[in-house]
Parts: C-alpha cells; structure tokens; sequence
C-alpha cells in the first residue's frame, strides 16, 4: 500500500520530501527498516532534484559539500534561529541514533523520541518565526549533513573566541 501511494507521486523535489519527512515520521512511529527506506529514498530524489536545477555544477564531492555548506549558512542567518538549532540538531541527531538502536517503544526509545521531536520542533520554530524560510534539506539534502557540522563548527568558534574567565582574588 506505501509503495503504491509512493509511486503516486511525481518524481522529483515534491516527493523527495514526502518520503524524507515520512521516513522520520516512520522512524518516530517505531518503523525503523520502512523509515530508513523512505528516508533513503526521499534524499535520493532531494538529490537528483538539486542536481537538475543546477545543471551547470560539475564539482566533485568537495565542491559539492561547499556548495551544501555554503547553502545551509545563506538560509541561517538569524541568531534566535541558530540558537536554536544549536539546540535543536544534536537533539535529532541524538534522538535519531537512540530510535535506531533502542528496542522500539522502551524506556530509552521514548527518551530518543522526545529528544528527536523537540529537536524538530525547534528548528521548525526557528524557521518559521525567526528565519521565515523552510528548512535547507528540501532545497538541499546535504543540508542534513551540513547542518549538524556547520553547527558543530558554530559552537566550536563560540566556545573558542571566549576570553579565560577574569579571576576576582
């Protein structure tokens, strides 16, 4: 019945964030083999989908991770929307590795659910009451990769561009 419903819709960008979307949401319902599938699915066609709408890339893998990076910064440029993804991201990335690994519905298993929808839930927050754009990864599906490190490297320059705490005797 999901293949037929899958197969439904038009190939390309539309359905490349349906079955991303719903592989999370499948994931999220204790899914894990057809929420990984779908997943896979949603960002191959994510792909093929940016690959057509820039034809005039020819960049091997280093060139095309730039251009992701670059991509993710330009749609994140609002500081209460970077806080929170600061937050939000190693929630899902958490939350995702925990649904994965947990026995579905366990203790720890709801843990990893919480941790993964709030960690959307502030990132779809930040987007749209302080970035007013969607989320990179439907224009960009490295943008899932890119995200986690791109903000990674922000908490890296925040921690390392503090001054030593000033000693009072």
């Amino acid at each position: 019945m999901l293949e037929a419903i899958v197969n439904r819709l038009p190939k390309g960008k539309q359905r490349g964030v349906v079955l991303a979307v719903g592989g999370m949401g499948a994931l999220l319902a204790g899914s894990k083999a057809v929420g990984m599938t779908m997943f896979a699915g949603g960002v191959a066609d994510l792909e093929a989908a940016w690959r057509q709408a820039h034809p005039e890339f020819q960049g091997d893998l280093k060139a095309r991770w730039a251009e992701a990076v670059s991509f993710y910064e330009s749609t994140h440029k609002d500081p209460t929307n970077r806080i929170l993804h600061v937050a939000g991201i190693p929630m899902i990335l958490g939350g995702a590795v925990g649904l994965l690994l947990a026995p579905s519905y366990s203790p720890p298993w709801w843990v990893a659910a919480g941790a993964f929808g709030t960690g959307w839930a502030l990132n779809i927050v930040g987007h749209a009451m302080f970035e007013k754009n969607r989320p990179a990864f439907a224009d960009d599906p490295l943008s899932f990769l890119a995200g986690p490190v791109w903000d990674l490297g922000q908490v890296k320059t925040l921690v390392t561009s503090r001054k030593a705490p000033v000693r009072v005797a």
